[in-house]
């Protein structure tokens, strides 16, 4: 990342720092940055039936996309109230914070529960003049999707598991697959650009379009499911 800023000339305007919100002391160093925007991006998605997913993949993938980010954003949150500073979060979520497809069902209830966390701290957050919202990608190729599904054949196992791996690949590249599953990801890039820094907007942005009519269209279908 550091040879593509400088390689693009760009090394007097954007600085490269590690950050692994996990990492208590790269934490540290990153709330010494006087910054106005948060976009807090990092993520890991672990796949595989909810009903027989190891118990510790769980706890991992919550401590990464939940609580990490959750205690990265209350002490930016805290650091801008205490100066009198206003302020803007922004959480990458997934078309999946609003629908649970199967064998992505851990991953995605993640994002449903940064849903959660972000839409209170919207609220919350208000009367500091600090800002919050949520990007929702849609199916992107950018080899995020390909490698979570990956994830479920570390512990997968025909002669232990119901749910045989043969049936879980067909699952995966059934969603995966098509056209809709390999989305340009420049057409997220751009919006990100335009959505991230700006003052104005929705507090919940799912691209590309047609991915938030099919979630709006499966949220109203959901109060007639049957069991």
């Amino acid at each position: 990342m550091r040879l593509k800023v400088q390689e693009a000339g760009l090394q007097d305007h954007i600085e490269v720092i590690k950050l692994d919100i996990l990492d208590k002391y790269d934490v540290a160093v990153a709330l010494s940055y006087d910054i106005d925007v948060l976009f807090s991006n990092a993520g890991i998605g672990e796949s595989g039936p909810v009903f027989e997913i190891p118990l510790d993949l769980v706890r991992g993938n919550y401590e990464t996309n939940v609580f990490a980010p959750l205690n990265l954003s209350q002490q930016f949150a805290s650091k801008w109230i205490k100066a009198g500073k206003p302020g803007k979060i922004v959480f990458t979520s997934s078309m999946g914070g609003l629908f649970t497809p199967s064998g992505y069902g851990i991953y995605v209830s993640t994002k449903h529960a940064l849903e959660a966390v972000a839409e209170a701290l919207a609220d919350e957050l208000k009367p500091y003049n600090i800002k919050v919202q949520t990007v929702n990608p849609g199916a992107y190729l950018t080899g995020y999707n390909e490698t979570m599904a990956e994830n479920a054949f570390r512990w997968l196992d025909d002669e232990k598991n119901f749910t045989k791996r043969a049936d879980m690949k067909a699952n995966f590249d059934a969603l995966l697959g098509t056209p809709q599953g390999r989305l340009d990801p420049e057409e997220m890039i751009n919006a990100m650009i335009q959505i991230v820094p700006a003052d104005t907007g929705k507090f919940r942005n799912v691209v590309p379009q047609f991915v938030e009519d099919m979630l709006k269209e499966h949220q109203l279908q959901a109060w007639e499911n049957q069991i």
